[in-house]
């Protein structure tokens, strides 16, 4: 069964570049590649956050680099990705999942604020596929994941510029899948249900919104990041090659519930 899994899913030896790898779901998605025999390369603006996650993953897989990066700055994805090849010689699989929300009302936000989120939402999301892709195209082949949202639409209350910046990274993914579809490039979109973190629920999540969050939830829980591996390593690996400009929900029922 093994050596079936191993031959079907085909991963070890890969590279994946990891963007938001320091974060709450995305070093879960790191650590759990290197598992499976990925070498990992952690991207971050949190060098820390970065840091940690390498540190985690070295203790079975040494085929770890941990680098900064500002995903709205192309000319830093262009130099990371040269390292990433320096060391690994190319890129198979790129996690676009770096994101900032803000609970602001409407009318309250700020422009500044509505541009930073989608600068680090959409734009880092476009401009990481646009690099990567670029050089997965010249090697016709490569597996792309962008994080999407259960707020990507129907958008969730409290959240009004991320759901903007969610539904257009749903969108991105689609029409990329559609122009990349025969040039051996995939582009998946993963949509996360209710993962909290600490941050969500200082701001986010009140009595009354977890409640209502909960009874619209099939399996009334929150998810934990280890649950999103199944997805992940299936999207990257050839299981899924005839997948491309999916959604995946991951959500334990969140989208399939109305009354």
């Amino acid at each position: 069964m093994k050596n079936y899994l191993s031959d079907l899913f085909k991963l070890k030896g890969k590279t994946a570049a990891v963007i938001g790898g320091g974060g709450h779901l995305c070093s879960q998605m790191a650590i759990s590649l290197a598992a499976a025999g990925v070498n990992i390369a952690v991207l971050d603006k949190d060098k820390k956050a970065a840091d940690s996650t390498a540190d985690k993953i070295k203790k079975t897989n040494q085929n770890v680099i941990s680098l900064e990066l500002d995903v709205v700055d192309k000319d830093m994805h262009k130099k990371i990705l040269e390292r990433i090849t320096a060391r690994f010689t190319k890129v198979d699989i790129l996690i676009n999942g770096a994101g900032i929300n803000a609970p602001t009302s409407f009318l309250e936000i700020s422009l500044e604020e509505w541009r930073s989120i989608l600068d680090v939402q959409l734009t880092g999301t476009f401009l990481g596929c646009q690099v990567f892709g670029e050089h997965m195209l010249k090697n016709k082949n490569g597996s792309i994941i962008n994080i999407s949202s259960a707020s990507a639409g129907p958008p969730l209350s409290k959240a009004f510029t991320y759901s903007v910046a969610k539904a257009g990274v749903k969108n991105l993914t689609q029409n990329l899948a559609r122009e990349w579809a025969t040039k051996g490039v995939r582009v998946n979109a993963l949509r996360p249900g209710f993962f909290p973190t600490q941050w969500s629920r200082d701001n986010f999540i009140t009595p009354e919104r977890e409640k209502t969050i909960l009874n619209h939830t099939a399996m009334k829980r929150y998810g934990e990041p280890v649950e999103l591996v199944g997805a992940v390593l299936w999207l990257c690996s050839e299981a899924a090659s005839f997948v491309t400009g999916a959604e995946i929900a991951v959500d334990g029922g969140f989208s399939c519930m109305t009354i």
